[in-house]
């Protein structure tokens, strides 16, 4: 079966922008919750003390690409003033072991003294960027990546409608969706004004939502909901909202998050994936494609427990379909690499590659899940040969 898959092939799509196509991504989420308190999952999960290591051992999987955060409230406590002691030791550990690292600004948390709803956020957010892409430059890394902010639709929707992370907001989505359109147009400005070889990673989740069986009146308004899905990249490249400043060289790098829980039934339970009404992960792929014509990453994806394997398995299948129909995918991210105990901090989540640090500061490693990416990436080593006959191959 598998000659079959790697002989038997139509041409596709050569990925080139990064430095692995297989990619680990660190949760850097440093949000504000309902309760008060504020996340550091690169704390929490150990990264800060062991990135040199948890570095070494992406390298090791030949996941030479990595998504991962600077601590925004950490790096400007004082307004105006950076301090980069907790962000230069995770970037030179990056350079020793040779990872690319597309580095998210803003992951869901700001500084205390910041307040989102004010003008004045914009600008400060900008500044900050700049700040980092002047450090950056600084430090001899060449073509950064950045995500300025991460998954805006989720932070609208969970701080700006629901009220469960900061700015604890009810029915403000739609306005803080916008602004965090603004800041990020500003930001990719300040890093562009400090290097204009940045490159830019615009991760939004995909969905796909059906009418319950039985209820076709509400199909106008599960379309609707789907398309929604789509208003950040449209915002930024100004075909939604022109007054945000949007323009079509504001939009980089799709990125793709997306996961088991991502398709259900308006008002309903989430679709199995063996159910008729699942649309194929393919399908989504080309979709976001032909709308935008940028290149894509599936920037977060993967399933906890048992289902890792078998999820990794299926987004690799159809990431494979997509590319074969000239789809441009650029990577698969799993999304997050390292485990880390749940935001209650109650229980361990067993989701990624790397397990929970132990007493001596080492990581186990789910031999399942490095058996069957190690699978994927010689197949897709196979599969890029073949489709080069003449030339040399780029590496998996």
């Amino acid at each position: 079966m598998q000659d079959q898959i790697i002989h038997g092939i139509s041409p596709i799509y050569r990925p080139s922008l990064f430095q692995s196509f297989f990619q680990g991504g660190f949760d850097c989420s440093t949000e504000v919750r309902g309760d008060g308190r504020r996340i550091d999952l690169i704390n929490a999960s150990g990264h800060e003390m062991l990135a040199s290591k948890d570095y070494a051992q992406l390298a090791a999987q030949k996941l030479t690409t990595a998504r991962d955060g600077l601590r925004w409230h950490l790096i400007e406590s004082t307004p105006g003033r950076y301090d980069w002691s907790s962000f230069l030791p995770m970037l030179h550990a990056a350079q020793v072991n040779n990872i690319q690292v597309i580095w998210d600004l803003c992951h869901y948390g700001w500084p205390d003294h910041v307040d989102v709803w004010q003008p004045e956020f914009v600008a400060q957010f900008a500044r900050f960027a700049g700040a980092v892409a002047a450090r950056v430059r600084d430090e001899g890394i060449a073509a950064p990546c950045y995500t300025p902010v991460n998954a805006i639709s989720f932070l609208a929707w969970a701080g700006g409608d629901m009220a469960h992370i900061q700015p604890m907001a009810s029915k403000k989505g739609k306005a803080l969706k916008q602004q965090m359109v603004r800041a990020t147009l500003a930001a990719i400005d300040a890093i562009r004004a400090m290097d204009s070889s940045a490159r830019f990673l615009q991760p939004e989740p995909v969905v796909h939502i059906n009418a319950q069986e039985g209820l076709p009146e509400m199909e106008s308004a599960a379309e609707e909901l789907r398309l929604a899905q789509f208003e950040v990249w449209d915002m930024l490249s100004g075909k939604l909202n022109p007054e945000l400043g949007g323009a079509p060289e504001y939009l980089d790098i799709i990125g793709v998050n997306y996961r088991p829980g991502n398709q259900w039934f308006h008002q309903g339970g989430i679709i199995a994936c063996d159910d008729t009404h699942y649309r194929p992960f393919a399908a989504i792929l080309k979709e976001v494609y032909q709308r935008y014509r940028r290149p894509v990453l599936i920037a977060e994806t993967g399933a906890e427990n048992d289902l890792r394997v078998p999820w990794m398995r299926y987004i690799f299948e159809q990431t494979i379909q997509a590319m074969k129909d000239d789809v441009a995918v650029e990577g698969i991210c799993l999304y997050p690499i390292a485990d880390y105990r749940s935001w209650s901090g109650e229980k361990h989540l067993p989701f990624g590659l790397l397990g929970m640090q132990d007493v001596n500061g080492n990581r186990s490693l789910c031999e399942p899940l490095a058996l069957e990416m190690r699978s994927q990436q010689i197949r897709l080593k196979g599969l890029l040969e073949d489709n080069l006959p003449d030339e040399k191959a780029m590496p998996a």
